[in-house]
């Protein structure tokens, strides 16, 4: 089974400008996730996706191999399946079953060991996208609309996503007391066979996908499952200056 990672990085952030670049520990973000993925035995290639040569130029640099694609697309899944069709046409060796790594590019304090129980939660084949998540300890970030929520059914196929906090906990709401069995957090790394990542991506964002700014529930309207496995790891993605502060202070202590 052919298995690579692809992390999709814009220089164009409304939030963060030139994110991927920005120097964390005298590296640039985009490199800190490139080395971890790299770092996976199961990993046969790992490459970043991109619309902008300045990124283009820095993964270059430090050694990483990188694929241009168009800057119009709306979301890193969209620009992940137009570098897997690149790659096809280059003539590697990619089939309907091969499985693709969706690494998102702020995510320096990803775990090696996250990858690789994202890539044996694919081993046995199956048509489903993969996903992480981590258990929630902090009631405060159960009720943090920036942390995504998940809940899933007896076999880890999730049920649903939100940025709400869920499952609404009726007894603590109405007694006081709390039940925090069910509180997990979405880890946003994504594992996809080929079949299934081409098929996402021809669907039309879909209305809870839109009101959530979710789109990993666009395949759970559309009846693609997503299973889930739990990670006793956590990550921090960077989404703002604030955020890369924070990182900061983490990787004081992680590396």
């Amino acid at each position: 089974m052919v298995t690579l990672c692809i992390i999709p990085a814009r220089y164009g952030s409304t939030r963060f400008p030139g994110k991927p670049l920005v120097i964390l520990h005298d590296k640039p973000l985009i490199q800190h996730v490139y080395e971890k993925a790299k770092a996976s035995y199961l990993l046969e290639e790992v490459f970043v996706a991109t619309d902008d040569y300045r990124i283009k130029e820095v993964v270059q640099n430090f050694g990483g191999k990188v694929i241009m694609t168009s800057p119009k697309h709306p979301s890193g899944t969209d620009r992940i399946a137009e570098a897997v069709d690149i790659l096809k046409r280059e003539g590697y060796n990619l089939f309907e079953d091969s499985i693709v790594i969706n690494l998102q590019g702020d995510e320096p304090l990803i775990k090696v060991e996250m990858i690789d129980q994202l890539v044996g939660l694919m081993k046995d084949g199956g048509d489903f996208i993969g996903t992480l998540a981590k258990e929630i300890e902090d009631e405060s970030l159960f009720k943090n609309p920036n942390i995504v929520k998940v809940v899933f059914d007896k076999d880890r196929n999730a049920l649903y996503f939100s940025r709400s906090p869920i499952p609404f906990d009726r007894d603590k709401f109405i007694k006081g007391s709390s039940n925090k069995k069910f509180m997990y957090k979405h880890i946003g790394i994504y594992a996809y066979p080929v079949k299934i990542l081409k098929k996402f991506v021809s669907l039309p964002q879909s209305e809870l996908e839109l009101i959530e700014s979710l789109e990993q529930l666009r395949a759970l309207e559309n009846g693609i499952k997503i299973k889930v496995s739990i990670s006793k790891y956590d990550s921090f993605g960077i989404d703002t200056p604030e955020d890369l502060e924070v990182v900061k202070k983490c990787l004081n202590t992680y590396l």
